[in-house]
């Protein structure tokens, strides 16, 4: 996977010699490029006074056990943080020296580093780059430049995906969501199309199915670029920790998951009459982080997660379909990275990261298949909690030791994005991955959203006084009274992060009130019953449910209307 970011910051870069292969003259006068390092430099976001940017570092020379690289700029760029680097700037000047986990650099061998800067005017790419005092510069010998595009194993990928690009909005949720009173507010959004089943792919009940949608989405299209977002949701033992949406596979069933449903899928990807789209995939939410949080001897642990994690068929099915789908030069995928409230401690961060990884690297995947990872999906967390900071104290307590925070290292989705995207490049990741966030049902505005902090008597009545997040307990998930539509979908809108997306439709159910027979291998989960009095998961508090709901994907509509009613920011 190639994450650059338009085509004529390629060509920028290729003339300013800052991306692609960087070689250092021939010292014996041969007339033939002697290779000494290779630096891939990449800005992933870009906004008026600031970016992100990528660097790779591939040396060519003799192994090192230590080692810095140097380059100029040609503004006024400040960088202000970092990671997997100590980067210092002086001027103009920046040295990125290594941390004392990643000194090691073999020949051949590469590490890379991200950092964050600032700017005014023009944000004008580094000429020269230096390792160690050695000049990486572009020089093949006078073949000319080698390409700064390379496209790798799965073809070409611009680094964000939506960037500059409509979303394609879903026909059969915006006939639906144009049906309510006040709907045609929303009516245009784009939203996510959920491949839940195998019969999904063809269309359920005469619905549209996959090869429909793609090509609405052609006609959507036109003459500009158009993200289709689609998720890829039927893992073998799906959710092992939520009743509510339990699938039609069995936990043994990955062969089924493999022949049956993503291999047709990447089939109808793979057509080239779709290749003018940019598909962005949502991998298996709710899946992986429950491998670390609901088994062993953790009070959240059910038997069914201690069985998908015996059997691996997570991991193998995750891969398996981030090695297939990928196969596509214009498919994007992104892993479901669960949220705040779910893997935001310490006991979960760092563990989640690794089990992803090791999905990312089964069944014949490697990185390069991950674009990136989503946070939030189909969640209610808050996206900015501006009352109360992480790092506030009250009456001598901080805030992590209120009853709501619980010792999280987070307090919402945006800072944990930002937070676990740095965690998953140390784990492994390519330094370009980018971060999707969920803002479909996290807006919690109305006459409940606090205007500031809460008194400081205490730090839980500092907290609940100011958060914005109107849930009983972060763990409550299903069907969430007085929830609100969020932040509308859009391009790069905070560092690191590719988009705000609404991938779950506002108005589909979560799960059903009470039990409902039904065909679609979906159970009775007693958090979505508003009388449930919860589970070690939720703190034993109630669900927190609306009453009188239909099963997952159903459309509710006192959900529907209760979301316009509380969106922030508001609807006009």
């Amino acid at each position: 996977m190639s994450r650059t970011r338009t085509a004529m910051l390629a060509a920028a870069a290729l003339v300013a010699g800052a991306s692609g292969t960087a070689l250092a003259a021939d010292p014996g006068g041969s007339g033939l490029a002697a290779v000494h390092c290779t630096v891939d430099y990449k800005v992933q976001n870009q906004w008026d006074t600031g970016f992100t940017a990528a660097v790779t570092v591939t040396n060519q020379g003799a192994a090192k056990s230590n080692w810095s690289v140097k380059w100029f700029y040609g503004g006024n760029q400040k960088v202000t943080n970092g990671w997997n680097a100590k980067i210092s700037q002086s001027g103009t000047a920046v040295t990125a020296a290594n941390e004392t986990y990643n000194g090691t650099l073999g020949t051949g061998g590469s590490v890379s580093f991200g950092f964050q800067a600032s700017y005014s005017g023009t944000n004008a790419l580094p000429a020269t780059f230096t390792l160690d005092g050695v000049t990486c510069n572009v020089d093949d010998g006078g073949g000319g430049p080698t390409d700064p595009t390379d496209p790798g194993p799965t073809g070409p990928k611009v680094d964000n995906p939506y960037s500059g690009a409509k979303v394609y909005v879903n026909p059969e949720w915006s006939a639906k969501a144009a049906a309510e009173p006040g709907g045609s507010r929303i009516a245009s959004q784009p939203t996510g199309v959920w491949l839940d089943r195998i019969a999904a792919i063809n269309g359920v009940n005469g619905g549209m199915g996959l090869r429909d949608h793609l090509d609405a989405a052609l006609t959507q299209k036109g003459s500009g670029e158009l993200v289709v977002q689609l998720v890829i949701y039927n893992l073998p033992g799906r959710d092992c920790a939520a009743l509510a949406s339990n699938g039609e596979l069995g936990p043994t069933e990955l062969g089924r998951y493999k022949t049956e449903y993503i291999d047709p899928i990447a089939a109808i990807l793979a057509d080239p009459k779709y290749a003018s789209l940019r598909i962005v995939t949502t991998i298996e939410i709710d899946s992986l982080p429950n491998l670390v949080t609901n088994t062993g001897s953790r009070p959240t642990a059910t038997p069914q997660c201690d069985v998908m994690k015996a059997n691996g068929n997570y991991q193998k099915g995750v891969g398996y379909a981030l090695n297939k789908l990928g196969d596509a030069a214009n498919v994007y995928n992104y892993i479901d990275a669960g949220h705040h409230g779910w893997i935001g401690w310490d006991d979960n961060f760092a563990s989640s990261a690794a089990v992803m990884k090791e999905a990312a690297t089964s069944e014949g995947a490697t990185v390069n298949d991950v674009h990136g990872f989503i946070a939030n999906t189909a969640n209610y967390s808050a996206l900015k909690e501006n009352n109360f900071t992480i790092n506030d104290s009250v009456a001598g307590k901080s805030v992590r030791e209120s009853k709501w925070v619980d010792w999280n290292r987070y307090t919402d989705e945006l800072s944990f994005a930002q937070g676990f995207r740095n965690q998953l490049v140390t784990t492994g990741f390519n330094s370009g991955i980018g971060m999707l966030i969920d803002t479909s049902r996290n807006g919690w505005g109305g006459s409940a959203r606090p205007a500031g902090p809460g008194a400081t008597t205490d730090v839980d009545t500092y907290v609940n006084g100011g958060r914005y997040d109107r849930r009983i307990h972060v763990g409550n998930w299903c069907n969430q009274s007085a929830a609100g539509l969020g932040e509308r979908p859009q391009a790069s809108p905070a560092a690191g992060i590719d988009a705000y997306v609404w991938i779950k439709p506002p108005g589909e159910s979560d799960g059903a009130s009470s039990e409902i027979p039904n065909d679609e291998g979906k159970g009775f989960d007693r958090m979505c019953d508003p009388t449930y009095t919860g589970n070690p998961r939720n703190g034993n508090n109630l669900s927190g449910a609306l009453p009188n709901a239909p099963l997952s994907g159903h459309w509710f509509s006192a959900q529907f209307q209760q979301l316009m009613q509380n969106a922030y920011p508001p609807l006009s």
